[in-house]
């Protein structure tokens, strides 16, 4: 039986958390209120993190121990005291995410089990131009946290030579996170390739600990994810809680604190107590918004240097000017096979136009492919209200004929466990041994596809670089998870 709810006057707003003793943390013990007061106790932080900021909600509706799902529509039923941002999405699609300005606003993302935030790097007022460069440290497996701490000091040097302050946080994870306050000057892409020249700076700086190379088979030491600059993408903000065991909390530093602090020593429980004794050590950051202007420079001397722009995540378009997006390894081909035409992050030109097109029509989802339909709370297709959900039968490929296409893509496998999904394509590469060799590894798509409430996996492969001769037709998935059973109603005629 559920637990009773539990109703919080929050700065005059009223908010309620239901199943307040719902086990978020099994190891630790601690319930979905726990995790809410402890938001509260140092809320005036984390809302120097989020406030204003447009957000991916990341839900863990049943604990650390199940898959999150990402949902970047806004509830229909959020409480009116409580903004929402409509942001367009690199793919051309757009959505109104929450906006979380208050205590109470803390609480309510709670309450639908994000127990850590993943604010945009914008404002809501001005969702072109972050206000924020975010520098990822990615330990190589093995790496020792120790490492970390000396390249995030070397990142606080090559910070100040450009005249920028950077304040950093331990991630929760393994890595450490600085945040820098700009001017809301620059876009995206600008910020990006500053963010890209900061990265290779460091690794000038100090090469035998930190990289900003891509490719996992060319980074040793620390990675600078320059990446997470990208437009879409977000990190974990400042005082979220880490589906970790023992709650481990990204807790703001002091530059004094940084060479001896540990993971270990920031967790829900202590970090209340911490906030409490010596307040919030990234208080301030607001007020030293710096210019990108010596960055961007630099990243000119870079590209006359020869050292131009480097890879995009895979699910972006290939872009203009990007390097060949394969790994070192597989490359096969003349860099031009590996020419991209997209701009700013985005698609070709005429692609995006079209999509622009499609959402002023109307259409949220830009006129690309939507997920199984009622995907969303009050929602037809893509979980938008007022969408045509399309039929089930259609969407799926049939068990003997490729689906038709422009796009030489077959799937694979579907599945409720990522592993499952993933052990589904290497059987299909046993089947299909000679295919192998030919794809790069942007070709294996990896979908967490967002269920009612929890994620589920598809992998498909496009077979654009197999030639077509021996491109395999679509087969029966392996394995072959409906999604949809988790929503159909129960059987009413005894065959439960």
């Amino acid at each position: 039986m559920a637990s009773p709810k539990e109703i919080l006057q929050i700065g005059g707003r009223e908010v309620t958390i239901t199943n307040p003793d719902k086990v978020y943390f099994p190891q630790a013990g601690h319930t979905k209120l726990d995790v809410v007061r402890y938001f509260l106790a140092v809320a005036d932080g984390a809302l120097s993190g989020v406030r204003g900021r447009p957000m991916a909600l990341k839900r863990f509706v049943d604990g650390i121990d199940h898959e999150p799902f990402f949902q970047k529509r806004a509830p229909e039923n959020h409480p009116t005291w409580m903004r929402t941002a409509t942001l367009t999405f690199p793919s051309g699609r757009t959505a109104d995410e929450i906006v979380v300005d208050e205590a109470a606003g803390l609480a309510w993302v709670v309450n639908l089990g994000c127990i850590d935030l993943n604010p945009h790097p914008v404002r809501a007022d001005d969702l072109d131009h972050p206000d924020e460069l975010r520098v990822d440290l990615d330990p190589v497996p093995g790496v020792p946290y120790s490492q970390v701490r000396q390249v995030a000091l070397v990142i606080r040097e090559a910070l100040e030579s450009v005249g920028l302050v950077g304040w950093p946080k331990t991630s929760g994870s393994r890595g450490i996170h600085i945040n820098v306050r700009i001017e809301a000057r620059w876009t995206y892409p600008e910020v990006r390739r500053a963010a890209l020249a900061l990265a290779r700076d460091v690794e000038r700086r100090a090469p035998s600990i930190a990289t900003s190379k891509w490719w996992k088979e060319e980074r040793h030491g620390v990675f600078l994810d320059y990446n997470q600059n990208a437009k879409d993408r977000t990190v974990a903000s400042a005082y979220s809680v880490r589906p970790t065991p023992d709650a481990r909390v990204s807790a703001p530093l002091t530059w004094d604190e940084l060479p001896d602090a540990e993971l270990g020593d920031f967790t829900l429980l202590t970090v209340p107590e911490r906030y409490a004794r010596i307040g919030d050590p990234g208080e301030g950051i607001d007020g030293v918004a710096g210019s990108l202007e010596a960055l961007l420079e630099l990243s000119a001397r870079h590209e006359r240097e020869g050292l131009g722009d480097a890879p995009w995540p895979p699910n972006y378009a290939k872009q203009a000017g990007e390097p060949p997006r394969v790994q070192p390894s597989r490359k096969r081909r003349a860099d031009a096979a590996y020419e991209g035409r997209g701009v700013d992050g985005g698609p070709p030109p005429e692609v995006a136009a079209a999509r622009a097109a499609a959402v002023s029509g109307g259409d949220p989802n830009a006129g690309l492919p939507t997920e199984w339909p009622g995907s969303g709370s009050g929602a037809g297709a893509g979980g938008w209200p007022g969408a045509r959900a399309t039929p089930w039968a259609g969407t799926r490929p049939t068990p003997t004929g490729r689906r038709k296409s422009t796009v030489p893509i077959i799937e694979i496998s579907r599945a409720k466990a990522k592993a499952d999904a993933l052990a589904g394509l290497e059987r299909w590469k046993a089947r299909h041994a000679k295919v192998v060799p030919f794809l790069e590894p942007a070709d294996i798509l990896v979908d967490g596809m967002r269920g009612r409430s929890s994620l589920w996996y598809r992998v498909r492969v496009n077979l654009v670089h197999v030639p077509e001769a021996d491109r395999p037709t679509q087969e029966a998935l392996d394995p072959d998870y409906d999604p949809v059973t988790e929503w159909l109603p129960a059987p009413t005629d005894g065959t439960a």
